[in-house]
């Protein structure tokens, strides 16, 4: 059933849409005839077909849908995609493709972090953004970076535990190999030759 609607009242269609480009996973996407307020993981999902952020919320609270912008993850449904012009997103079917992802993915599972599975894809996001910034995160700095991920499955604690350990295979080990000890040589008799 279809009665006046707001379009109606202004005279025509009062949807205003628009065309524009987005940066996703390396590459220029063009994004045509699209409502001007349409959120980025709208955008990702149903428009180009990445579905590896999920709809959680919709408020931004649980995580499900978090991507990387310029490297720092973000809830991908707060964002207005139309207003992101060149700016980079890197969504976890590209952060796949890195090798380091199988680290923390792989620590994920190691620390009993992963049950359902239906958060894993952002917590993985943002425990990858938060380790191409900090190294050696500190515990506090840890559990900011997963703050936005409230798994009611395995719970903090599990996730604290794989950031670390990806973090310790991300870190260069040190070689304690034998010590190298500086042979000085002897002065050669005589004068230069």
């Amino acid at each position: 059933m279809s009665g006046p609607g707001f379009g109606d009242a202004l005279g025509g269609d009062a949807t205003p849409t628009t065309s524009y480009v987005l940066r996703v996973n390396g590459e220029a996407r063009l994004i045509e005839n699209a409502w001007i307020g349409e959120n980025l993981l709208y955008v990702l999902r149903e428009r180009l077909g990445l579905p590896g952020a999920k709809d959680g919320c919709g408020q931004g609270v649980c995580g499900t849908c978090t991507v990387q912008l310029d490297g720092v993850a973000v809830a991908a449904c707060l964002i207005a995609a139309a207003t992101l012009g060149d700016r980079e997103i890197r969504t976890i079917e590209d952060l796949d493709n890195d090798p380091e992802t199988a680290d923390v993915q792989r620590a994920l599972i190691e620390a009993g972090a992963v049950q359902c599975g239906f958060c894993v894809p952002g917590v993985v996001t943002s425990v990858c953004a938060l380790l191409a910034r900090v190294a050696e995160p500190s515990e506090v700095e840890i559990r900011r970076a997963l703050d936005g991920h409230p798994c009611r499955c395995a719970g903090p604690h599990p996730m604290v535990d794989a950031v670390r350990i990806a973090a310790r295979r991300r870190v260069p080990r040190q070689t304690h190999s034998t010590m190298m000890f500086n042979v000085i040589a002897p002065p050669t008799s005589g004068g230069a030759e």
